[in-house]
């Protein structure tokens, strides 16, 4: 019997522990997978301040960090859970609570299994047990980190420790079992989790808040054993666990909704720009085609020459709106993914060149200097025509906003893992709330330093989403009065990385 005791208390003991541990990581998942769901959208600095805040609402249970290298170990009691490119959210247990509790149940098991050992060694017909295993029950109670009273079949106590006494406001007179219980449910209710032939178990709540876990057991043929164990926290933990949980799943749902409803958005936006770009550029390639006609008097002469003017007017305007409804169809058809782009190996500083040369006379005629820097060699993979697209867009911004006597330099630097280019302007540059601004598509420039016009304000925005779709990042830099840097971050190609020509 004492051999099935100990074997029974060490199973015990490695159950609770692999339970405990597991509960603990999966409690751990979960905070974390909510504490990602409110920075992942952030950037660093801010993601740190939330996280900072978020995370006081768990501070009992974890302690929160953001780190930038999400392959960076946890304890063996931590969690590491990737936050997108802001790294990794790094969550320990702020107390070690989980193996403090292993070890005092595993004890209690232990000494259960020892008082069940001594019990059956030394049992007695009668229900009141000698002097010396009445101590020996004494010595083995006193021993056992939780509160523990043995009692005969008749309910009569034979021995309990301080704890029990505590929890039932024991002075040092005897009670019987049913006194006990009628201390312990006083002003609050007792449930029953389960009942079987080894015993019960069951769950008080008392009136000031606190709630205890009663587990009985038989001791022996002679008797039988109360447990109890204060679970107050861990309610508290699991009452906070599953408002967090909830709280998970109205996020989750409002995430998808949002979702569902940001794609139907994007869908029908698309739809109705390609609609629209159909219904207008065909009545506008008509002007524009007639307007050539008339300017060319292809069917007589039109007479005041001022008609003449008039009809280049006409077609200018018409050109200026098909490329204006152009430029929004094609950043529509981007944000959305229908128009796919290329992969193929660039060399960059062709591309750099066949750039400057394009724009070197509208730069000459407005009287703004084209520099190239120097070469690297670099390869990429990229659609040209798209990354052609890209860099025109920022020369021709680059071009419109530099005073004559300016200079507009194209540079590219390359490193092992990508390359960056750059096309810095010393034109008029731009305050803190105009980048801010540029986020947005149709943000207009300030029309006081445009040359030809505004346009739809796209030019950055299908910029950016060509390097997104290339796999890379745009960033733009800008001081008033001092000019402004536009830098593209671009993945080398993966064949070669970095080579020479």
């Amino acid at each position: 019997m004492a051999a099935t005791a100990f074997l029974a208390a060490a199973l015990f003991t490695a159950y609770d522990a692999y339970r405990t541990f597991d509960d603990q990581r999966r409690h751990l998942e979960l905070i974390g997978s909510a504490l990602a769901q409110e920075i992942i959208e952030l950037d660093p600095q801010s993601a740190l301040t939330r996280l900072d805040h978020s995370a006081g609402r768990f501070a009992p249970i974890i302690q929160a960090s953001l780190v930038s290298d999400s392959t960076s170990a946890a304890s063996p009691f931590g969690q590491m859970l990737p936050v997108g490119g802001l790294g990794a959210i790094k969550l320990e247990p702020a107390q070690n609570d989980a193996a403090a509790g292993v070890m005092q149940r595993g004890a209690g098991a232990f000494a259960i299994a020892a008082l069940m050992s001594f019990a059956a060694l030394r049992r007695r017909p009668n229900d009141d047990p000698d002097p010396a295993l009445k101590q020996s029950y004494r010595t083995l109670a006193a021993a056992i980190p939780m509160g523990v009273a043995c009692w005969t079949r008749t309910g009569e106590l034979i021995v309990c420790n301080q704890q029990y006494r505590d929890s039932i406001d024991m002075e040092d007179r005897e009670v019987t079992y049913h006194q006990a219980v009628k201390r312990l449910i006083a002003g609050g209710y007792m449930k029953l989790l389960r009942e079987g032939d080894n015993g019960r178990l069951l769950e008080l709540h008392r009136e000031d808040g606190s709630c205890l876990l009663i587990d009985e057991r038989p001791l022996g043929s002679d008797g039988f054993m109360t447990l109890v164990s204060d679970i107050t926290e861990a309610k508290k933990t699991d009452t906070l666990l599953h408002a967090i949980r909830e709280e998970q799943r109205h996020l989750a749902r409002r995430y998808h909704e949002e979702k569902l409803k940001a794609e139907a958005a994007s869908r029908a936006k698309t739809n109705f720009l390609a609609h629209l770009s159909h219904d207008i550029r065909t009545p506008l390639n008509h002007i524009i085609g007639f307007a050539d006609l008339m300017r060319h008097e292809t069917y007589g002469a039109l007479g005041d020459k001022r008609y003449l003017e008039y009809v280049q007017s006409i077609k200018s305007s018409g050109e200026h709106l098909l490329a204006s409804f152009a430029s929004i169809l094609e950043l529509a058809e981007l944000e959305s993914g229908q128009k796919g782009l290329r992969s193929d190996p660039l060399l960059v500083d062709d591309l750099i060149e066949g750039v400057a040369q394009r724009f070197r006379t509208q730069a000459q005629r407005a009287g703004v200097g084209i520099v190239i820097g120097a070469p690297t060699q670099a390869i990429v993979e990229g659609d040209k025509l798209g990354l052609t697209r890209m860099l025109g867009n920022l020369v021709e911004n680059a071009i419109r906003f530099t005073p004559a006597g300016g200079r507009i330099t194209l540079a590219a630097f390359a490193a092992p893992d990508g390359v960056v280019l750059e096309i810095t302007d010393t034109g008029i540059g731009m305050s803190e709330e105009r980048l801010q601004s540029l986020s947005q598509p149709f943000a207009l420039g300030d029309a006081t330093f445009t040359r030809e016009g505004g346009g739809p304000g796209l030019g950055i925005s299908i910029a950016r989403a060509i390097a997104e779709l290339s796999g890379g990042h745009l960033a733009i830099d800008s001081s008033p009065a001092l000019g402004t840097t536009v830098a593209i971050s671009l993945p080398l190609a993966a064949m070669d990385g970095r080579m020479a020509a």
